[in-house]
């Protein structure tokens, strides 16, 4: 079944599959043994203690599930389910408090599984905490998460809450929309086709061969919003598709000019100008892909070239390995990568490259 509810807190707009409200009136006490939670939320910037999401039930046996931030850096999970208590504490650390976090709560009662995640959706920032969990949580309760009344209550900050009857993966995430066209061996195939063992194209111009091929539907909201980058701007000669944190390796007399490097990464979200890229009409939920290569490079498109998947010494550390994408895998086979040395540029950076090319 995969997503079955999803909020859009920005239109306050829920959203539950037709089969599901249709279970839940055949089967009122109808129970999830086996899902996740994905909520993602801006923080607040004044430094407040945030209650993200909140919602407590006391008809028949108690019910309530709790999720908040301290201005200490903590993320604090409380879930209670009859006699049954969840009570877990993460500590994100002392980032800037404007940073967006992302937060997945899984569990599989037929494993006794449950796992607490908070991850930043722009870094490789990931924390991850396993608890038991030996009841399961009733369909009701649930959807009760993805509709901010009564019961219900979410933090203004918060950007979506979304219900999945899948262990959702974290970490590293594809960015690919399937029509983006990557350069093979065998020339121009979109990203939706390429397989495990083809030969794509790298940004110096050599053919490396794809290790694995990650593929993912998620909401179309939040880090996962669906950016449209378009031609002729930054090199491309055709419109393409990515996530927001899709990064685009870009050259010439003015990168060297004004950053003193031959290439730069730019993050699609700071190239959302209305005129280089914008924000791109979606589904509720969109599809990503992308490629692993043997090292951290960029894939060739036409006349331009794409950050692919970034690992880095993920093999190496097997809870986090087995929560991603990745999952499954063998921890030999994979690869280890060190960062290209590419300048990731900032939003007012972005801005001056902009403007430098335009002159």
């Amino acid at each position: 079944m995969t997503w079955f509810a999803l909020l859009d807190c920005g239109t306050r707009t829920p959203w539950v599959r037709d089969d599901v409200e249709a279970l839940l009136i055949s089967r009122p006490k109808a129970c999830v043994p086996r899902g996740s939670i994905v909520l993602e939320t801006r923080l607040s910037p004044d430094a407040r203690p945030q209650t993200l999401l909140s919602y407590h039930r006391d008809t028949r046996a108690t019910a309530s599930y709790s999720l908040m931030s301290t201005p200490h850096g903590s993320v604090v999970l409380v879930i209670a389910l009859g006699e049954f208590v969840v009570h877990e504490v993460l500590d994100r650390g002392r980032e800037a408090r404007t940073d967006t976090l992302q937060v997945t709560i899984s569990w599989d009662v037929t494993q006794g599984f449950g796992r607490f995640v908070v991850a930043r959706p722009e870094t490789e920032h990931v924390l991850i905490r396993h608890f038991a969990m030996t009841q399961a949580p009733m369909l009701e309760d649930l959807l009760a998460l993805s509709r901010p009344q009564g019961l219900t209550e979410v933090d203004p900050d918060v950007i979506f809450v979304a219900l999945s009857t899948d262990i959702e993966p974290v970490g590293p995430m594809p960015t690919l929309a399937p029509s983006v066209p990557l350069e093979t061996a065998q020339g121009t195939r979109l990203a939706t086709v390429v397989k495990p063992g083809d030969v794509v194209r790298a940004a110096d111009g050599k053919l490396v061969p794809v290790l694995h091929v990650i593929r993912r539907d998620v909401p179309s909201l939040g880090s996962f919003r669906p950016v449209r980058l378009r031609a002729p701007y930054f090199g491309l000669t055709q419109d393409i598709v990515v996530s927001r944190h899709q990064r685009l390796l870009v050259s010439g007399p003015e990168v060297e000019y004004l950053f003193g490097r031959e290439e730069i990464l730019i993050p699609a979200s700071i190239l959302v100008n209305g005129y280089a890229g914008h924000f791109e009409p979606a589904p509720r939920f969109v599809t990503y892909h992308q490629v692993l290569l043997p090292h951290h490079d960029a894939v060739r498109i036409p006349d331009a070239a794409l950050e692919s998947l970034y690992i880095g010494r993920m093999r190496r550390d097997k809870p986090l390995l087995d929560a991603s994408v990745l999952s499954g895998q063998s921890r030999s086979q994979l690869p280890e990568h060190h960062r290209a040395g590419y300048q990731v540029l900032r939003a007012f950076e972005a801005i001056s490259l902009a403007e430098a090319r335009a002159a």
